[in-house]
């Protein structure tokens, strides 16, 4: 299958009729702009935007304005007060000066796209960045966010625990047992029909890490702990190219989540793994990917505080994450939610 380009999304759109109200489904193939595509359109559109001296007023709906064409909308006369601000796509838009996003008096939504607008003390654009909601409260380290789930780790007997012993029923139409991998295709790309490997392969090709030590870059460094666990893992499942970009779930083009645990208590972001809503990914074949068809390899791990060993390798799906793991209950929501956003959040 011919892979389309961010022209092809955009093109289809202009000539679809739509506007920005138009409900769109989650995945859908011809209509809803993946979130790599979306996030390289703006880009080309907005970057070197001019917004200095404009009210705020103004610059949001020059902004608004701006992504409407990027994206091959039409521009309605008047942005209705919608969340999110762009319902087809499930977009919403922040421009930022400062390293501290701020959103109120609404939950942050798995599906839903985020795009912040990096502006220079200038106020030139200078790059977007587009995630989606489970991304955001990842990063959140102030705890403001307090409807993230969690669950509770404890090992056993086994250092390797395949739970799963299949893939969920829609996806097994889309596996492939010895699935090789092109040297140009990376582990962000979009999941393909018949390039996903079953998750019995998954844990076969993955079980070999267990026992493995690397360098630990410190206490503080979870995020580096994790990038050095994802290299390897890309490389174990067959990648010549090692990419992250902080999205969910991370081995996008595998469906694969991955968490490396020194601690028993799972940190599962705004979408609880058996929920049957839809990913913010494209469809595959007539099938939708949910976050209970995600893959989930979880290590546990020991460190001296000179190496990272990894103890255990725990491997399921979304929908049978629970047999195995206990839920905690989440909490309610606050009116304010405040994340710092890394240093390199725009470099990603």
């Amino acid at each position: 299958m011919t892979q389309k380009t961010p022209f092809d999304y955009k093109n289809t759109l202009q000539s679809s009729g739509f506007n920005i109200y138009s409900p769109i489904e989650v995945g859908d193939a011809n209509f809803w702009i993946p979130t790599p595509h979306l996030e390289t359109l703006l880009n080309q559109a907005l970057t070197g935007l001019d917004l200095g001296g404009l009210a705020l007023r103004t610059r949001s709906k020059v902004v608004k304005t701006a992504i409407c064409e990027a994206l091959g909308y039409p521009v309605p006369k008047s942005f209705k007060k919608t969340q999110p601000r762009f319902l087809g796509q499930q977009l919403d838009v922040y421009t930022q000066k400062s390293s501290n996003l701020q959103i109120w008096n609404e939950e942050l939504s798995p599906t839903r796209r985020y795009a912040i607008i990096q502006i220079s003390d200038q106020e030139i654009v200078l790059k977007i960045k587009v995630v989606n909601g489970q991304e955001l409260a990842l990063l959140d380290t102030t705890g403001t966010i307090t409807t993230k789930y969690q669950a509770g780790l404890v090992t056993g007997a086994d250092s390797h625990e395949l739970i799963s012993a299949q893939d969920t029923p829609p996806l097994l139409p889309y596996v492939q047992f010895g699935t090789t991998f092109a040297a140009s295709i990376s582990p962000i790309d979009e999941p393909e029909c018949g390039a996903l490997l079953p998750i019995q392969e998954i844990f076969d090709r993955l079980s070999m890490l267990v026992g493995f030590s690397f360098a630990d870059p410190g206490m503080d460094q979870e995020r580096n702990r994790g990038a050095a666990l994802h290299r390897l893992i890309c490389e174990c499942l067959g990648y010549s190219l090692y990419e992250d970009k902080g999205q969910f779930p991370d081995i996008r083009h595998q469906l694969l989540e991955v968490k490396l645990q020194t601690s028993p208590t799972i940190d599962l972001g705004l979408a609880l793994p058996s929920s049957e809503e839809c990913l913010d990914i494209r469809q595959l074949g007539e099938h939708h990917p949910r976050h209970c068809d995600a893959r989930y390899a979880m290590f546990y791990a020991k460190t001296d505080g000179k190496q990272v060993t990894l103890t255990h390798l725990f491997l399921t799906t979304g929908a049978d994450f629970f047999t195995r793991f206990r839920r905690f209950e989440g909490k309610v929501a606050n009116g304010k939610i405040q994340i710092p956003l890394p240093q390199d959040f725009f470099s990603r």
